[in-house]
C-alpha cells in the first residue's frame, strides 16, 4: 500500500542528483528571501548556469540559472529554487543540510557538479540551461460534507495562468494533503502538472484532518438498483459515496471547471480511484487505478494465498492506525546501537499474537485484530474485495501495474482480468513494466541492479498516462492505446497487445524432473526431490538485516529483483535447470504452478520462484550469473480445498499446488538458464507455518513449529511443472 513515501507527495521518485537516493529541494519561491543569503558576483554565477546530467541517468538533467542575482535550480520536476551561496563554488539547498558544489574548467566555467549526499554521482556540464513550464497554480483548502454529515479536507491546486476551463484530476489518499503544492504535484506528477488541470487532493474519512473514523480498506455497500432508492442509502457509505459527494461539490463550488473530473492514484490512492469507477458521479470520465489493492486476502499487501505477511502486517497497520497520521515503526536497538535485524525481531516474538502483546500498544489496532481474528478468507475479507463489483466498465480505466511490485502486483491484473469480459466500449486499459510498486513515476533507466536503457516511467507517463487522460478529459487527440502495453524485460522493448495474455502466448508445460532438471518433456522416469523445512531456521526473503519496512535505508523496495544466490546454497530448498538457451525464449502471459508434493507434517507452505539465470560472461559485470526471478509467489497448504475452511493435510499423501505466479512478459535470452526453485519459508516477510495443523496460525504456540521433509514428484500420475506462456515454440532440439 505505499506508507507514503513520504506524505509530500505519494510515491514521488525525482531522481535528481542521484541514481539512488531523492533530493528534495524545498519549494522556496522566486521573490522569497533565502535563509542567510550570501552576496554574489553575477558574473561567477553565470558561469555556473547551465544543463548538468548525471551520465548514469541522462533523462534527468538539471538546469541552474541566475535571476534577481540568484542562482536558481530547475528541472523537469522542479520548480525553480533559489539556492543559498556559501562560497564561490558551492550552494546549500534551502531549508536542507545538503550542498551543491561546482568545478570550473580551465575557462572558469562550471563543468561538473557534485552533490553532498551522493558524492560518488558527478553530473557534467551537457549545454544551456532548459526552463520548464510551471503554471501558477494557486491553493486553497476546503472541508466538504459528506451524505452523512461527515467533513472531508481537500486541498485545492487551479492554475491562475489558464483562463479556459479545466477537468478535475483528483487523488484521494489516506497518507495526507497537506503538502500538496505547486511543487509536489510537478515533483510527482510532472506532465500532468505542465498540462494544466484543477488538481485536488482529498483526505480519507478519518484521516489527517478529515472527520470521521477511518477504516483499512473499506468494504464496499450495496450499490444495487434497489438499495440505492431505499431509505437506508443516505446512511450507507464507503469509498465510492465519499468520492461521489465529493466531485458533487467540486463542480457546484470551484470555479472554472469543465465538469469533467478524473481520478489517479497509486496504491491506497489506486484503491480509492478504482472506487470512483463503481456508480460513479457522472461527471467522472476516466480513472487511472495504479498498483490498487483489489483484495488484501487472496494477493494484495495483507496476506497472498492465506499465507500472511507479517513483517509488513506489522509495520504498515502500526504506522496507519496508531494516530490519524502516519507514526514511525521501530525494531528496537542492539548494545552497539544498531537497529535489531527484523528477521531476528519477529523470530523471537514467534506467532503474530506475540508480536502483538510485545508491541507496547495496549489495545490491538482495528486491523490487527482482523488479523488475529479472521485468519481465513470469510466475509471480512470478501466484502473488502473489489473485484466483486467490477461487472461493468462504467468509465474509461486504465490499470497500471509492475511486474516487481513488491506490495500490489496482483491487484491491476486482477481488475484488468475481472473488467476485460464487460469491455464492449473498449476502455478497459492495462500497462504493465519492470517497475516496483509505484516506480513509473520515475524517470530512472534502472531499477536496482537492472539497466533497461531508456526511461521507461517517463515514457509511459508522458506517452500513455497524460494522454489518457487529455483525451478523456479535455478531448485531445493522441490517445492510442488499443488495450495493453507492456514493456518486454530480457528484449527491453515495448510491446502492444490486443489483450492480455495476448492469443499468440501458448500454455506450455515445463516440467521438474529428476536430478535437478527442467524438461518441455514427461519425466521418461518417475522422480522425487526433497528437503527438510525448518520454522526455526526460515529461509530469509532478502538480505539481511531486515529493516524496518518504510524505515531510511531499507531495502524493501527492490528486493524482488535481488539475485537469488543469497538462499540458492541452502539446503531446505530445491532447484532444478534446463541446459542453457541455444535462443530467446519468449514467455508473455500468466505463469501457472502445479506441483505435486507430500509433508511429514500436517501443514505446509509452497513457494514457487521462476529464475532467469545471467550468464558468467555476461556484458555488464554486475549481472554475472546473476539468478533474477521473474515469477514468484506463496500458497499456504491449509487453503488447498478452500480459502474458507481450512484443513489439516494428511502427512505423506501427495497433494497438488495449482496456483498463479501472476503475468510476465520477459525474453529468457540465448546463453541464459531457465530456473525453478522451492521452498517452504520466506521468512519475515510471510509467518512461518508450524508445520503442524493448528486452528489458527496467528496463535501458534513455540512447541508448535516443527520441522518437516517435503517432497516434491514427477510422474505420470503427479506430474510436476509449470504451465509457461510461450510466444515462441521450444523444444530440446530447437532451443538447447
Amino acid at each position: 500500500m505505499t506508507l507514503g513515501r513520504v506524505a509530500l507527495v505519494a510515491l514521488c521518485f525525482a531522481l535528481l542528483f542521484s541514481t539512488n537516493q531523492t533530493v528534495r529541494l524545498a519549494p522556496v519561491a522566486l521573490g522569497e528571501t533565502p535563509l542567510q543569503a550570501a552576496p554574489s558576483a553575477p558574473a561567477s554565477l553565470d558561469a555556473l548556469s547551465g544543463e548538468y546530467t548525471n551520465p548514469n541517468e541522462p533523462d534527468t538533467p538539471i538546469s541552474f540559472y541566475v535571476q534577481d542575482g540568484k542562482l536558481v535550480v530547475e528541472s523537469e520536476r522542479e520548480v525553480p529554487t533559489a539556492l543559498i551561496q556559501n562560497s564561490p563554488t558551492e550552494f546549500g539547498v534551502p531549508q536542507t543540510k545538503r550542498t551543491l558544489k561546482f568545478t570550473l574548467d580551465a575557462n572558469g566555467h562550471g563543468e561538473t557538479l557534485t552533490p553532498s549526499n551522493d558524492s560518488d554521482v558527478v553530473y557534467k556540464r551537457t549545454g544551456d540551461a532548459v526552463h520548464h513550464v510551471f503554471h501558477d497554480y494557486q491553493r486553497t483548502e476546503s472541508m466538504i460534507p459528506m451524505r452523512d454529515g461527515i467533513k472531508l479536507h481537500v486541498v485545492i491546486l487551479k492554475p491562475a495562468d489558464i483562463a479556459t476551463p479545466l477537468p478535475f484530476l483528483i487523488q484521494r489518499t489516506p497518507y495526507g494533503c497537506d503538502e500538496t503544492s505547486r511543487a509536489s504535484f510537478s515533483g510527482g506528477r510532472p506532465e500532468l502538472a505542465r498540462d494544466g488541470y484543477i488538481y485536488v487532493c482529498g483526505d480519507i474519512r478519518g484521516r489527517f484532518k478529515s472527520e470521521g473514523q477511518f477504516v483499512m480498506s473499506r468494504p464496499e455497500v450495496d450499490h444495487s438498483a434497489d438499495q440505492r432508492s431505499s431509505s437506508l442509502a443516505p446512511k450507507a457509505v464507503d469509498e465510492s459515496t465519499d468520492t461521489y459527494d465529493t466531485v458533487d461539490w467540486l463542480l457546484k463550488n470551484v470555479s472554472g471547471n469543465n465538469g469533467r473530473a478524473g481520478f489517479v492514484g497509486t496504491s491506497y490512492p489506486g484503491f480509492l480511484a478504482m472506487a470512483a469507477g463503481i456508480d460513479p458521479h457522472p461527471a467522472v470520465k476516466a480513472i487511472s487505478p495504479q498498483a490498487p489493492m483489489i483484495n488484501v486476502w487472496l494477493g494484495d499487501d495483507f496476506f497472498h494465498n492465506g499465507a500472511f505477511r507479517q513483517s509488513y502486517g506489522y509495520d504498515y497497520v502500526y504506522a496507519m492506525e496508531s494516530d490519524k497520521g502516519n507514526a514511525d515503526v521501530s525494531y528496537g536497538k542492539e548494545k552497539d546501537g544498531k537497529p535489531v535485524d527484523g528477521y531476528d525481531y519477529f523470530l523471537e516474538r514467534g506467532s503474530f499474537i506475540e508480536d502483538v502483546k510485545k508491541s507496547g500498544v495496549k489495545e490491538p489496532f482495528p486491523t490487527w485484530k482482523l488479523f488475529l481474528d479472521h485468519p481465513s478468507y470469510d466475509t471480512v475479507w470478501s466484502s473488502r474485495g473489489v473485484e466483486y463489483h467490477l461487472n461493468k466498465v462504467t468509465v474509461p480505466t486504465l490499470s497500471v501495474g509492475g511486474y516487481y511490485d513488491q506490495e500490489d502486483m496482483w491487484g491491476p491484473q486482477e481488475e484488468y482480468t475481472k473488467l476485460e469480459p464487460h469491455d464492449s466500449n473498449h476502455e478497459n486499459f492495462l500497462v504493465l513494466g519492470p517497475w516496483r510498486h509505484g516506480s513509473w513515476a520515475s524517470s530512472s533507466r534502472h531499477l536496482g541492479n537492472l539497466n533497461y536503457g531508456e526511461p521507461i516511467g517517463k515514457e509511459f507517463r508522458a506517452q500513455i498516462e497524460a494522454k489518457f487522460f487529455g483525451h478523456y478529459l479535455k478531448d485531445e487527440p493522441g490517445f492510442t492505446l488499443e488495450d495493453t502495453a507492456s514493456f518486454q524485460t530480457g528484449s527491453n522493448t515495448w510491446k502492444y497487445y490486443a489483450h492480455f495474455p495476448p492469443k499468440e502466448a501458448q500454455p506450455t508445460s515445463l516440467h521438474l524432473v529428476g536430478d535437478g532438471q527442467l524438461s518441455w518433456s514427461d519425466a521418461k522416469e518417475p522422480a522425487k526431490t526433497s528437503y527438510e523445512s525448518d520454522p526455526a531456521n526460515p529461509v530469509p526473503y532478502r538480505h539481511r538485516p531486515i529493516q524496518v519496512t518504510y524505515s531510511q535505508g531499507s531495502q524493501w523496495f527492490n528486493w524482488l529483483t535481488v539475485d537469488q544466490r543469497f538462499v540458492t546454497d541452502r539446503k531446505d530448498l530445491a532447484v532444478w535447470k534446463l541446459p542453457v538457451l541455444k535462443k530467446d525464449l519468449i514467455v508473455t502471459g500468466e505463469v501457472l504452478a502445479d506441483i505435486f508434493a507430500s509433508t511429514t507434517g500436517t501443514d505446509n507452505d509452497m513457494v514457487v520462484k521462476l529464475i532467469d539465470q545471467y550468464p558468467d560472461n555476461d556484458p555488464d559485470p554486475k549481472m554475472r550469473g546473476y539468478q533474477l526471478m521473474t515469477n514468484e509467489e506463496i500458497f499456504r497448504g491449509r487453503y488447498l480445498d478452500s480459502f474458507e475452511k481450512p484443513i489439516p493435510m494428511r502427512s505423506g499423501s501427495i497433494h497438488e499446488y495449482r496456483y498463479s505466479l501472476h503475468g510476465v512478459d520477459h525474453v529468457f535470452k540465448a546463453g541464459h538458464t531457465v530456473m525453478v526453485e522451492i521452498q517452504s519459508t520466506w521468512f519475515p516477510l510471510y509467518d512461518r507455518n508450524p508445520q503442524t495443523f493448528v486452528p489458527n496460525i496467528m496463535t501458534a504456540k513455540p512447541a508448535e513449529y516443527k520441522a518437516a521433509t517435503i517432497t516434491i514428484y514427477s510422474d505420470p500420475d503427479h506430474d510436476s511443472s509449470l504451465q509457461m506462456p510461450l510466444m515462441n515454440a521450444c523444444d530440446h532440439i530447437a532451443c538447447f
